[in-house]
Protein backbone atom coordinates (compact mmCIF):
# COMPACT_ATOMS: atom_id res chain seq x y z
CA UNK A 1 0.00 0.00 0.00
CA UNK A 2 1.32 3.22 -0.77
CA UNK A 3 2.26 5.94 1.52
CA UNK A 4 -0.19 8.62 0.75
CA UNK A 5 -2.68 5.86 1.40
CA UNK A 6 -1.54 5.19 4.52
CA UNK A 7 -0.92 8.53 5.44
CA UNK A 8 -4.55 9.91 4.61
CA UNK A 9 -6.03 7.02 6.52
CA UNK A 10 -4.03 7.82 9.64
CA UNK A 11 -4.85 11.52 9.46
CA UNK A 12 -8.78 11.10 9.22
CA UNK A 13 -8.55 8.72 11.72
CA UNK A 14 -6.51 11.93 14.02
CA UNK A 15 -9.35 13.98 12.49
CA UNK A 16 -12.35 12.36 13.45
CA UNK A 17 -10.84 11.68 16.95
CA UNK A 18 -10.19 15.59 17.37
CA UNK A 19 -14.22 16.29 15.52
CA UNK A 20 -15.56 13.81 18.02
CA UNK A 21 -14.08 15.77 21.05
CA UNK A 22 -15.03 19.36 20.27
CA UNK A 23 -18.62 17.20 19.46
CA UNK A 24 -18.62 15.99 23.31
CA UNK A 25 -18.77 19.53 24.69
CA UNK A 26 -20.72 20.91 22.01
CA UNK A 27 -23.90 18.38 22.45
CA UNK A 28 -23.19 18.19 26.15
CA UNK A 29 -22.85 14.24 25.83
CA UNK A 30 -21.47 13.91 29.41
CA UNK A 31 -25.14 15.81 30.79
CA UNK A 32 -27.18 14.30 28.39
CA UNK A 33 -25.70 11.10 29.65
CA UNK A 34 -26.73 11.97 33.12
CA UNK A 35 -29.85 12.57 32.01
CA UNK A 36 -30.65 9.28 30.18
CA UNK A 37 -29.56 7.74 33.40
CA UNK A 38 -32.67 9.69 35.36
CA UNK A 39 -35.06 8.81 32.67
CA UNK A 40 -34.43 5.18 32.73
CA UNK A 41 -34.41 5.28 36.45
CA UNK A 42 -38.08 6.89 35.79
CA UNK A 43 -39.16 4.47 33.19
CA UNK A 44 -38.27 2.17 35.77
CA UNK A 45 -41.04 3.14 38.54
CA UNK A 46 -44.26 1.22 37.62
CA UNK A 47 -46.58 3.88 38.18
CA UNK A 48 -45.57 6.38 35.12
CA UNK A 49 -47.85 4.97 33.19
CA UNK A 50 -50.67 6.83 35.78
CA UNK A 51 -50.18 9.96 33.86
CA UNK A 52 -49.91 8.81 30.46
CA UNK A 53 -48.84 12.74 29.01
CA UNK A 54 -45.95 12.76 31.24
CA UNK A 55 -44.80 9.20 30.54
CA UNK A 56 -45.49 10.56 26.80
CA UNK A 57 -43.04 13.37 27.41
CA UNK A 58 -40.23 10.99 29.32
CA UNK A 59 -40.11 8.39 26.67
CA UNK A 60 -39.74 10.82 23.92
CA UNK A 61 -37.30 12.80 25.58
CA UNK A 62 -35.59 9.13 26.29
CA UNK A 63 -35.26 8.53 22.73
CA UNK A 64 -34.03 11.91 21.41
CA UNK A 65 -31.01 11.89 24.07
CA UNK A 66 -30.50 8.04 22.69
CA UNK A 67 -30.31 8.81 19.75
CA UNK A 68 -27.84 11.45 20.39
CA UNK A 69 -25.51 10.04 23.52
CA UNK A 70 -25.68 6.18 22.15
CA UNK A 71 -24.67 7.31 18.37
CA UNK A 72 -21.95 9.29 19.79
CA UNK A 73 -20.52 6.27 21.99
CA UNK A 74 -20.93 4.06 18.76
CA UNK A 75 -18.30 6.57 17.07
CA UNK A 76 -16.09 7.44 19.74
CA UNK A 77 -15.57 3.52 19.98
CA UNK A 78 -15.66 3.01 16.70
CA UNK A 79 -12.65 5.47 15.91
CA UNK A 80 -10.74 4.03 18.96
CA UNK A 81 -10.78 0.27 17.55
CA UNK A 82 -9.89 2.14 14.11
CA UNK A 83 -7.03 3.59 15.64
CA UNK A 84 -6.15 0.49 17.22
CA UNK A 85 -6.57 -1.75 14.17
CA UNK A 86 -4.56 0.37 12.00
CA UNK A 87 -1.17 0.30 14.47
CA UNK A 88 -0.95 -3.39 14.84
CA UNK A 89 -2.15 -3.72 10.82
CA UNK A 90 0.38 -1.29 9.55
CA UNK A 91 3.06 -3.35 11.99
CA UNK A 92 2.34 -6.59 10.37
CA UNK A 93 1.71 -4.98 6.85
CA UNK A 94 -1.41 -7.07 6.89
CA UNK A 95 -2.96 -4.15 3.51
CA UNK A 96 -5.94 -5.66 3.08
CA UNK A 97 -6.93 -5.05 6.49
CA UNK A 98 -5.60 -1.29 6.43
CA UNK A 99 -8.20 -1.17 3.22
CA UNK A 100 -11.07 -2.24 5.26
CA UNK A 101 -10.18 0.11 8.30
CA UNK A 102 -10.10 2.67 5.89
CA UNK A 103 -13.91 1.89 4.59
CA UNK A 104 -15.00 2.10 8.27
CA UNK A 105 -13.15 5.24 8.92
CA UNK A 106 -15.19 6.82 6.05
CA UNK A 107 -18.19 5.48 6.90
CA UNK A 108 -17.43 6.92 10.60
CA UNK A 109 -16.97 9.92 8.70
CA UNK A 110 -20.28 9.90 7.32
CA UNK A 111 -22.31 9.21 10.60
CA UNK A 112 -20.16 11.92 12.08
CA UNK A 113 -20.99 14.83 10.19
CA UNK A 114 -24.42 13.81 10.48
CA UNK A 115 -24.21 13.87 14.40
CA UNK A 116 -22.46 17.52 13.66
CA UNK A 117 -25.45 18.45 11.79
CA UNK A 118 -27.39 18.09 15.13
CA UNK A 119 -24.92 20.61 16.56
CA UNK A 120 -27.23 23.11 14.38
CA UNK A 121 -30.82 22.35 16.23
CA UNK A 122 -30.34 25.24 19.06
CA UNK A 123 -33.53 26.61 19.81
CA UNK A 124 -35.73 25.59 22.51
CA UNK A 125 -38.47 23.76 19.87
CA UNK A 126 -36.12 22.64 17.05
CA UNK A 127 -37.06 18.38 18.33
CA UNK A 128 -40.87 18.77 17.75
CA UNK A 129 -42.97 18.51 15.38
CA UNK A 130 -44.53 21.30 13.48
CA UNK A 131 -46.70 22.40 10.86
CA UNK A 132 -45.59 23.59 7.53
CA UNK A 133 -48.38 25.90 5.49
CA UNK A 134 -48.07 27.58 2.14
CA UNK A 135 -50.09 30.21 0.54
CA UNK A 136 -50.30 31.40 -2.84
CA UNK A 137 -49.32 34.97 -3.62
CA UNK A 138 -50.94 37.06 -6.53
CA UNK A 139 -50.71 35.90 -9.74
CA UNK A 140 -54.15 33.95 -10.08
CA UNK A 141 -53.27 30.52 -11.58
CA UNK A 142 -49.75 30.86 -12.00
CA UNK A 143 -49.20 31.18 -8.40
CA UNK A 144 -51.93 28.50 -7.37
CA UNK A 145 -49.61 26.15 -9.65
CA UNK A 146 -46.49 27.20 -8.24
CA UNK A 147 -48.16 26.53 -4.62
CA UNK A 148 -48.66 22.84 -5.57
CA UNK A 149 -45.68 22.27 -6.88
CA UNK A 150 -43.89 23.56 -3.37
CA UNK A 151 -46.62 21.61 -1.67
CA UNK A 152 -45.27 18.31 -3.80
CA UNK A 153 -41.84 19.25 -2.97
CA UNK A 154 -42.17 19.64 0.36
CA UNK A 155 -43.95 16.05 0.78
CA UNK A 156 -41.24 14.39 -1.49
CA UNK A 157 -38.59 15.88 0.93
CA UNK A 158 -40.27 15.30 4.57
CA UNK A 159 -41.00 11.78 3.62
CA UNK A 160 -37.46 11.24 2.13
CA UNK A 161 -36.45 12.59 5.57
CA UNK A 162 -38.30 9.38 7.36
CA UNK A 163 -40.80 11.93 8.54
CA UNK A 164 -44.68 10.57 9.32
CA UNK A 165 -46.42 13.94 6.75
CA UNK A 166 -50.54 14.46 7.12
CA UNK A 167 -52.45 17.09 4.64
CA UNK A 168 -54.09 19.20 7.30
CA UNK A 169 -56.00 21.13 4.61
CA UNK A 170 -55.69 22.31 1.20
CA UNK A 171 -57.98 24.70 -0.94
CA UNK A 172 -57.84 23.96 -4.37
CA UNK A 173 -56.91 27.18 -6.86
CA UNK A 174 -59.37 28.20 -9.39
CA UNK A 175 -58.07 26.41 -12.36
CA UNK A 176 -54.90 24.59 -11.35
CA UNK A 177 -52.81 24.01 -8.10
CA UNK A 178 -53.89 25.32 -4.94
CA UNK A 179 -54.80 28.71 -2.86
CA UNK A 180 -53.05 26.96 0.26
CA UNK A 181 -52.80 24.06 2.31
CA UNK A 182 -51.46 23.22 5.95
CA UNK A 183 -49.06 19.93 6.36
CA UNK A 184 -48.14 18.39 9.50
CA UNK A 185 -45.12 17.06 9.68
CA UNK A 186 -44.26 14.47 12.76
CA UNK A 187 -40.73 13.48 13.96
CA UNK A 188 -37.57 13.75 15.66
CA UNK A 189 -36.28 17.23 15.08
CA UNK A 190 -39.09 18.27 12.42
CA UNK A 191 -39.56 21.50 13.64
CA UNK A 192 -35.61 22.24 13.92
CA UNK A 193 -35.10 20.39 10.29
CA UNK A 194 -37.60 22.86 8.20
CA UNK A 195 -37.95 26.22 10.37
CA UNK A 196 -35.39 28.01 7.89
CA UNK A 197 -38.17 27.48 5.11
CA UNK A 198 -39.97 30.50 6.41
CA UNK A 199 -40.27 33.17 3.59
CA UNK A 200 -41.41 33.91 -0.01
CA UNK A 201 -40.37 31.26 -2.80
CA UNK A 202 -40.04 32.92 -5.71
CA UNK A 203 -40.43 31.16 -9.54
CA UNK A 204 -39.21 31.83 -12.98
CA UNK A 205 -40.52 29.90 -16.10
CA UNK A 206 -42.37 29.95 -19.12
CA UNK A 207 -45.71 29.56 -18.39
CA UNK A 208 -47.54 26.55 -19.25
CA UNK A 209 -51.08 28.99 -19.10
CA UNK A 210 -49.61 31.22 -21.43
CA UNK A 211 -50.48 30.21 -25.17
CA UNK A 212 -47.54 32.83 -26.10
CA UNK A 213 -45.31 30.34 -23.22
CA UNK A 214 -44.29 34.36 -21.54
CA UNK A 215 -41.94 33.79 -18.96
CA UNK A 216 -43.62 34.43 -15.81
CA UNK A 217 -42.49 35.62 -12.47
CA UNK A 218 -45.01 34.08 -9.18
CA UNK A 219 -44.57 34.14 -5.59
CA UNK A 220 -45.60 31.67 -2.56
CA UNK A 221 -45.01 31.98 0.95
CA UNK A 222 -43.98 29.48 3.02
CA UNK A 223 -44.77 29.20 7.02
CA UNK A 224 -43.51 26.83 9.71
CA UNK A 225 -44.20 26.45 13.08
CA UNK A 226 -43.82 23.78 16.37
CA UNK A 227 -46.40 22.52 18.14
CA UNK A 228 -46.57 22.93 20.96
CA UNK A 229 -45.94 20.27 23.69
CA UNK A 230 -49.21 20.03 26.13
CA UNK A 231 -46.79 21.29 29.22
CA UNK A 232 -46.50 24.83 27.53
CA UNK A 233 -49.02 26.73 29.10
CA UNK A 234 -50.82 28.94 26.33
CA UNK A 235 -54.21 30.64 27.92
CA UNK A 236 -56.69 30.72 25.14
CA UNK A 237 -59.90 33.29 26.20
CA UNK A 238 -62.97 31.66 24.35
CA UNK A 239 -64.21 34.59 23.78
CA UNK A 240 -61.48 35.58 21.76
CA UNK A 241 -62.54 32.94 18.89
CA UNK A 242 -64.45 32.70 16.26
CA UNK A 243 -65.59 29.26 14.99
CA UNK A 244 -66.77 28.53 11.36
CA UNK A 245 -68.10 25.05 10.17
CA UNK A 246 -68.07 24.95 6.76
CA UNK A 247 -68.34 22.15 3.72
CA UNK A 248 -64.64 20.59 2.22
CA UNK A 249 -63.03 22.14 -0.01
CA UNK A 250 -60.27 19.69 -0.35
CA UNK A 251 -59.04 17.62 -3.79
CA UNK A 252 -61.70 15.06 -2.26
CA UNK A 253 -59.56 12.21 -1.98
CA UNK A 254 -60.56 9.35 0.05
CA UNK A 255 -60.12 10.83 3.55
CA UNK A 256 -61.64 14.29 2.96
CA UNK A 257 -65.21 14.30 4.03
CA UNK A 258 -67.97 16.04 1.88
CA UNK A 259 -69.99 17.01 4.70
CA UNK A 260 -69.99 20.29 7.00
CA UNK A 261 -67.60 19.42 9.14
CA UNK A 262 -64.71 21.37 8.25
CA UNK A 263 -63.55 23.91 11.14
CA UNK A 264 -62.04 27.44 10.63
CA UNK A 265 -61.34 28.97 14.10
CA UNK A 266 -60.10 33.15 13.95
CA UNK A 267 -58.27 34.04 17.19
CA UNK A 268 -59.66 37.61 17.00
CA UNK A 269 -56.80 39.39 19.09
CA UNK A 270 -53.76 38.32 17.07
CA UNK A 271 -55.96 37.34 13.49
CA UNK A 272 -54.36 34.30 13.54
CA UNK A 273 -56.72 31.79 11.50
CA UNK A 274 -56.04 28.00 11.61
CA UNK A 275 -58.43 25.23 9.65
CA UNK A 276 -58.83 21.35 9.48
CA UNK A 277 -61.03 19.59 6.93
CA UNK A 278 -58.93 16.23 6.99
CA UNK A 279 -60.48 13.75 10.17
CA UNK A 280 -63.64 12.35 10.11
CA UNK A 281 -66.00 14.55 12.51
CA UNK A 282 -66.22 18.11 13.22
CA UNK A 283 -64.94 17.24 16.64
CA UNK A 284 -61.74 15.89 15.87
CA UNK A 285 -61.37 18.82 13.15
CA UNK A 286 -61.96 21.03 15.70
CA UNK A 287 -59.76 19.82 18.38
CA UNK A 288 -57.11 19.54 15.42
CA UNK A 289 -57.40 23.42 14.49
CA UNK A 290 -57.35 24.26 18.54
CA UNK A 291 -53.76 22.24 18.52
CA UNK A 292 -52.48 24.17 15.72
CA UNK A 293 -53.65 27.57 16.84
CA UNK A 294 -51.91 26.70 20.27
CA UNK A 295 -49.37 26.12 18.23
CA UNK A 296 -49.33 29.04 16.20
CA UNK A 297 -49.88 31.37 19.65
CA UNK A 298 -46.64 30.47 20.79
CA UNK A 299 -44.62 30.79 17.71
CA UNK A 300 -46.02 34.19 17.81
CA UNK A 301 -45.22 34.88 20.98
CA UNK A 302 -41.87 33.83 20.84
CA UNK A 303 -41.50 35.73 16.98
CA UNK A 304 -42.47 38.55 19.34
CA UNK A 305 -39.73 38.60 21.88
CA UNK A 306 -37.01 37.42 18.77
CA UNK A 307 -38.31 40.83 16.78
CA UNK A 308 -37.11 43.18 20.31
CA UNK A 309 -33.67 41.89 19.84
CA UNK A 310 -33.13 41.30 16.40
CA UNK A 311 -36.78 43.10 14.95
CA UNK A 312 -37.21 39.76 13.15
CA UNK A 313 -41.11 39.60 11.82
CA UNK A 314 -43.63 38.88 14.81
CA UNK A 315 -46.36 37.20 12.39
CA UNK A 316 -47.47 35.31 9.83
CA UNK A 317 -48.87 38.19 8.28
CA UNK A 318 -45.57 40.62 8.25
CA UNK A 319 -44.06 38.04 5.78
CA UNK A 320 -44.44 40.31 2.95
CA UNK A 321 -42.83 39.77 -1.04
CA UNK A 322 -39.39 41.50 0.21
CA UNK A 323 -38.63 38.83 2.63
CA UNK A 324 -37.49 36.39 -0.41
CA UNK A 325 -35.36 33.59 0.48
CA UNK A 326 -34.98 31.50 -2.83
CA UNK A 327 -35.96 31.71 -6.57
CA UNK A 328 -36.33 29.21 -8.66
CA UNK A 329 -35.84 30.12 -12.15
CA UNK A 330 -36.33 27.28 -14.37
CA UNK A 331 -35.55 27.97 -17.55
CA UNK A 332 -31.86 28.60 -16.16
CA UNK A 333 -31.92 25.38 -14.40
CA UNK A 334 -30.71 27.48 -11.25
CA UNK A 335 -32.15 27.72 -7.45
CA UNK A 336 -30.56 30.00 -5.49
CA UNK A 337 -31.07 30.28 -1.78
CA UNK A 338 -30.77 34.40 -1.79
CA UNK A 339 -29.61 34.09 2.00
CA UNK A 340 -26.66 32.05 2.02
CA UNK A 341 -25.53 31.78 -2.10
CA UNK A 342 -25.97 28.02 -2.00
CA UNK A 343 -27.18 27.65 -5.93
CA UNK A 344 -28.02 24.10 -7.67
CA UNK A 345 -28.30 23.63 -11.42
CA UNK A 346 -30.70 20.42 -11.01
CA UNK A 347 -34.15 22.25 -10.96
CA UNK A 348 -35.59 18.83 -11.19
CA UNK A 349 -34.06 17.34 -8.52
CA UNK A 350 -34.94 20.31 -6.13
CA UNK A 351 -38.22 19.96 -6.98
CA UNK A 352 -38.50 16.43 -6.12
CA UNK A 353 -37.23 17.20 -2.65
CA UNK A 354 -33.71 17.81 -3.08
CA UNK A 355 -33.29 20.17 -0.28
CA UNK A 356 -30.78 19.00 1.95
CA UNK A 357 -27.76 21.81 0.86
CA UNK A 358 -29.73 24.59 0.81
CA UNK A 359 -31.14 23.74 4.50
CA UNK A 360 -28.16 22.85 5.75
CA UNK A 361 -26.65 25.97 4.77
CA UNK A 362 -29.03 28.06 6.38
CA UNK A 363 -28.79 26.37 9.68
CA UNK A 364 -25.09 26.83 9.77
CA UNK A 365 -25.23 30.52 8.64
CA UNK A 366 -28.02 30.82 11.58
CA UNK A 367 -30.20 32.68 8.51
Amino acid sequence: MEAEQLNQIEHGIADLGDRLKGLRGYLDIDRKTRRLEELNREIENPNLWDDPKHAEKITREKKLLEDTVLTFNKLESGIRDSRELFEMSTAEEDWPAVESIGQDVDRIRSQVEKLEFKRMFNQPMDSANCYLEIQAGAGGTEAQDWSSMLERMYLKYTESKGFTVKLNSETEGDVAGIKNCSIYVQGDWAYGTLRTETGIHRLVRKSPFDSNARRHTSFASVYVYPEVDDSIEIEINPADLRIDVYRSSGAGGQHIQKTESAVRITHLPTGIVTECQDERSQHQNKDRAMQQLRAKLYEYEMQKRRAEQQKLEDAKDDIGWGHQIRSYVLDQSRVKDLRTGVENTNTTAVLNGDLDGFIEASLKQGV
